[in-house]
């Protein structure tokens, strides 16, 4: 990979490293668009996203049959969307490093599949690993809310346009 190319994906990493929750967009069998929240597992971003599902969750139904999937995240000043293809890890160790208190909330409020488990992880859960490999990604940088103002302002008052957000498309490894 190019240093350009590296350097591009790291600023995709920095804009969504305060992301927390994703909204993953997902083909149903009738050709609808789906999308849902879903909390983003923290990994280095190097391309892929990771997330926790329900192993009968539509979802896991849906990329098992169309992978395409689109997954778009906010932070404070940074939107960024990411295409790829979603496929399910079954990987217990990889489940098990990824695993943490967020992720057993979620799904210990819908109740364990083995309730004598003392410390119940991905598996007794009902928790599987779906893994986006990001093909590409495009994202939007605000210069701030008062940048955005006074840009904004600006481009009323000149009719010109407004110069408060950068947008670029970046190709992922």
């Amino acid at each position: 990979m190019s240093a350009d190319a590296e350097g591009s994906v790291q600023k995709v990493a920095e804009l969504m490293k305060d992301a927390r929750i994703a909204m993953v967009t997902s083909v149903a069998a009738d050709g609808r668009l789906v999308s849902r929240p879903l909390s983003v597992q923290q990994v280095e971003f190097d391309g892929d996203l990771w997330f926790f599902v329900d192993r009968e969750a539509e979802l896991l139904q849906q990329v098992l049959t169309q992978p395409q999937v689109n997954v778009a995240l906010q932070s404070k000043d940074s939107w960024v969307s990411v295409s790829g293809t979603a496929s399910l890890v079954e990987d217990p160790a990889r489940a098990r490093e990824l695993w943490n208190p967020v992720a057993a909330a979620w799904f210990d409020a819908e109740g364990s599949t083995d309730t004598d488990a003392d410390d119940p992880g991905p598996a007794e859960l009902g928790a599987v690993l779906v893994k986006v490999d990001g093909s590409t990604a495009e994202y939007w940088e605000s210069a701030g809310r008062l940048a955005t103002a006074v840009s904004l302002l600006k481009a009323q008052v000149t009719r010109g346009d407004v110069e408060a957000t950068r947008n670029e498309t970046v190709e992922l490894p």
